[in-house]
């Protein structure tokens, strides 16, 4: 048998290698979030548009223009079924851009929206998808101020697909980044983690399992703004758990800033009807997209100002300190098992749950 050193040098030297996307073909696995998503942005993408600021492949960009210091970020979205319990493909849009801008720490201002729509979608879908979008927006205080549409063939497309940018204010002297993470900080979760990924499987109808879950989809720049101000310059990181949940958030972490990030399962919070689903499904809920939920690496000092903060407010009642960051094994996340045990938290390849944002 290996040991454990051996395994951790084995998965370290299988990172080190030049990303080179293997498939001839995109398949689904490639927009999940996963590995392949991360061999896809960094083979193709990143390498015929490399610059400073992409190359830190952040929740959106920072851009300094004419002395002000914006994000701007960028968004498409295929969630199916277009219609779920808690939201929609309109709400879903905005408050994901939303949620970009704020991870950036900005203040959002004004975004795009353009529509990718099938011949034959019935209109009154449309409006009420258009209806969600301008509520959400309202209650995020942006305006949607530019946009396209474009129809597609019968059988070309699925329904409606949403793409939306933002640009948001900096207006903090602080630098939120991925790569920030120092050993000792405290890794912080602002709620019950799989609600909007579970929901939306359920929401499809293919398997034979009711549980009384809605998708978590909320716009979270209040909840940041409170936690930028009690957490200041010791806010390391913010990023919000979309595709790949969790679990993919701490490995982008743990790999931009070399460091372990080690989690506590027990400390995870977990609604009871999402680990219920999840457990039928075969899936770990550290996986599942969330869309009203953020990570935070904060500084030890700050962590409890940082949780008060969220405590305070109903988007952060659920927080929960789930870990902390460690020097060792870099670039690895560890869970410290409810068994007493220790695993490592990898990448995965695809994500069991297409679709879903």
């Amino acid at each position: 048998m290996r040991s454990e050193e051996q395994v951790l040098e084995r998965i370290e030297r299988t990172r080190r290698r030049r990303p080179r996307v293997r498939e001839d073909r995109i398949t689904l696995a490639h927009g999940a979030g996963g590995k392949a998503t991360h061999t896809l942005i960094e083979a193709v993408f990143l390498e015929a548009f490399r610059n400073p600021v992409l190359e830190a492949l952040e929740d959106g960009a920072a851009l300094d223009a004419g002395g002000a210091r914006l994000a701007f970020t960028t968004d498409a979205f295929v969630v199916s079924p277009l219609f779920f319990p808690g939201g929609d493909i309109g709400d879903l849009a905005v408050n994901g851009t939303v949620n970009d801008l704020a991870m950036c720490g900005a203040r959002p201002r004004h975004l795009s929206a353009s529509f990718i729509l099938e011949e034959g979608f019935p209109v009154a879908d449309l409006q009420r998808i258009a209806a969600s979008m301008a509520r959400a927006a309202a209650a995020a205080g942006v305006e949607i101020v530019t946009g396209d549409t474009k129809v597609v063939r019968r059988g070309q497309a699925d329904g409606c697909f949403v793409t939306t940018a933002g640009i948001g204010v900096r207006e903090r002297p602080i630098t939120l980044s991925a790569a920030s993470a120092r050993p000792g900080d405290a890794v912080i979760v602002s709620g019950p983690i799989g609600d909007h990924g579970i929901t939306v499987m359920l929401a499809r109808g293919e398997l034979d399992i009711e549980a009384d879950i809605v998708s978590d989809t909320a716009a979270l720049h209040g909840v940041t703004a409170d936690l930028l101000d009690a957490g200041g310059d010791g806010v390391r990181v913010l990023r919000d758990a979309t595709r790949g949940g969790v679990a993919t958030i701490l490995n982008e972490i743990a790999g931009s800033s070399g460091v372990a990030v080690v989690v506590d399962e027990a400390a995870v919070p977990v609604r009871d009807e999402v680990v219920g689903a999840s457990e039928l499904l075969g899936i770990d809920p550290l996986y599942v997209a969330c869309e009203g939920r953020l990570v935070a690496v904060v500084a030890p000092s700050r962590a409890g100002a940082v949780m008060a903060a969220l405590h305070a407010h109903p988007l952060g009642a659920g927080a929960a300190v789930v870990g902390h960051v460690a020097e060792d094994p870099p670039g690895m996340v560890l869970l410290r098992t409810t068994f007493g045990g220790t695993r490592i938290v990898d990448l995965l390849v695809g994500d069991p749950l297409p679709r879903i944002c």
